[in-house]
Order: C-alpha cells, then sequence, then structure tokens
C-alpha cells in the first residue's frame, strides 16, 4: 500500500494587519486603562477608532490620548444616560456606514456594595452593577449587528473573580460571572453572520477601576507570586493579544474567556 503523504503546501506569511478595519473602543479612562492598551496596539497595526470617554471630567485624559491616535469619532458614552451609547452608534454609521470590532472594557458598582459581602448588596446596585457592567454588552452587540455587514468582533473585559471566589472582590463576582455567560450566548446567536464575541480575562492589573477593589495591592501580590510565569501582564500584553484576536488571523475563534494573567488562573 502506498502510504506516501503529499509535504503540505508551505502558506504565504500573514502579518497582523488591521488597516482598512473600524473599531469602536469604550472604556478608556486615562493612559493606564486596559482599553487604551488595546486601542493603541489596534491604531499601531492600521485601525480607525472611534473612542468614547465617560464624561466631561473624564474628557480631559481621554481626548489627548484619542487625537493621539487621529482618532476621528471622540464622544462622551456613560451607558447610565439614556441615549448617549446609541448615540455613539449613530456618529458611527453616519461616519462609516459600517464596523468591525467593538472593545467593551466597563464596569462600574456602588462602593459600599463592592466592599461589602455580595449577601448585603442591595437591589439596586446589584442591578446597577449588572446593568453598567454586563447589560451593555448586549446593548453594544445589538447596535453594532447592523453595522456588521462583513462580520466582526465584540470583545469584553472579565477576570478570574467571576469563576472563583477572590477575597474582596464580592459583588463583580456573580457581574463577571454573567457576563462570561452572555459571552457565550451572544457568540452562538451571532455566529451565523460571522460576529465573533469574546471575552479577554487579564489577571489582576493596576487600573483606576481596580483601585476600588478593597486591598487589591494583596490580590496583585497574591496572583504574581502563584503565577507559573511569576509576574502580571500590563496593558500592552492585553492590547497585542487583543489586536490579534480582532485581527483575520483570529477567525475561528468565538465564544470563550481567553486568559492572559501569566497563567494565574490555573492555580487553586
Amino acid at each position: 500500500m502506498d502510504q506516501t503523504v503529499n509535504a503540505p503546501t508551505k502558506a504565504p506569511l500573514q502579518l497582523l494587519d488591521l488597516r482598512g478595519k473600524k473599531g469602536l473602543i469604550i472604556g478608556i479612562a486615562n493612559e493606564q486603562s486596559i482599553a487604551y492598551g488595546i486601542a493603541r496596539h489596534c491604531d499601531a497595526y492600521g485601525a480607525e477608532l472611534a473612542i468614547t470617554y465617560l464624561n466631561e471630567k473624564g474628557e480631559k485624559y481621554v481626548r489627548p490620548l484619542a487625537e493621539g491616535m487621529h482618532a476621528p469619532i471622540v464622544m462622551p458614552c456613560d451607558v447610565r444616560n439614556e441615549g448617549e451609547l446609541e448615540a455613539v452608534f449613530d456618529a458611527i454609521k453616519e461616519k462609516w456606514g459600517r464596523l468591525d470590532f467593538v472593545i467593551h472594557s466597563i464596569a462600574f458598582a456602588n462602593r459600599e456594595d463592592l466592599h461589602g459581602r455580595v449577601v448585603d448588596c442591595s437591589r439596586d446596585g446589584f442591578s446597577l452593577a449588572m446593568d453598567v457592567s454586563c447589560f451593555s454588552f448586549v446593548r453594544c452587540a445589538k447596535l453594532a449587528e447592523p453595522l456588521m455587514t462583513n462580520g466582526g468582533t465584540l470583545m469584553t473585559v472579565s477576570f478570574y473573580g467571576g469563576r472563583k471566589v477572590v477575597e474582596h472582590y464580592n459583588v463583580m463576582g456573580p457581574v463577571k460571572a454573567a457576563l462570561e455567560s452572555t459571552t457565550k450566548y451572544l457568540a452562538h446567536e451571532l455566529g451565523p453572520k460571522g460576529i465573533r464575541v469574546l471575552a479577554l480575562s487579564p489577571g489582576p492589573l493596576k487600573t483606576r477601576a481596580a483601585s476600588g477593589i478593597d486591598r487589591f495591592d494583596e490580590l496583585m501580590e497574591e496572583a504574581a507570586s502563584k503565577a507559573p510565569t511569576h509576574q502580571l501582564a500590563d496593558i500592552n500584553d492585553c492590547g497585542s493579544f487583543a489586536a490579534y484576536l480582532v485581527s483575520d488571523l483570529a477567525k475561528s475563534v468565538t465564544g470563550t474567556t481567553l486568559f492572559i494573567d501569566g497563567g494565574a488562573h490555573i492555580v487553586g
């Protein structure tokens, strides 16, 4: 029997190239934000970006960063305010007529709910944390769907506290668990249209959002000590990985949470 195996044809070299892609970045607060690390890398690889800031106070930190990336759309977006998210997508439709990717990197909980036990969380506090941190991703998906005429990528940011108990993460644990489940269901529903949905899960990073978590420095030290690499990821690690995930090189990756934490999540 002839068992000759034909050698595979050598594939042409593919380099990461986001030129021609249009992306929306939601969640930059300052130059330490995960969203900024992602935006900066997407910009470096050639994507054109729409960038949002939370409010007038945040604009002074975000607008210079957006202008440095020559973003043609820079707008306020507090998902708690009626119509602001929709206005951003309306501007994208008017400017570009389409959209290739959305980076959703926002989360919020009232301080008293974040610092208290889950069992003591108020109904309103739980609803607010879920609305801002999870349901806003669903809203982004609904608004992006008609603009992703050639497929696209929706990406949110999670944390391993949604999969196992992390001291002091409190109400955000259940919220992130819901966000990761939502990612799977959106991927299932939007997959036939060529829209991929992913969650990126960095380990603990020193960001403005993280500063609200009690004893966060201890959490960072513990994560670094138990991670196989003995070091934490930073916003540049998040940025380079996210740029790959929104590129055509990752066209078969969807419906999953991808960890970028030096392997800390594999250690109990």
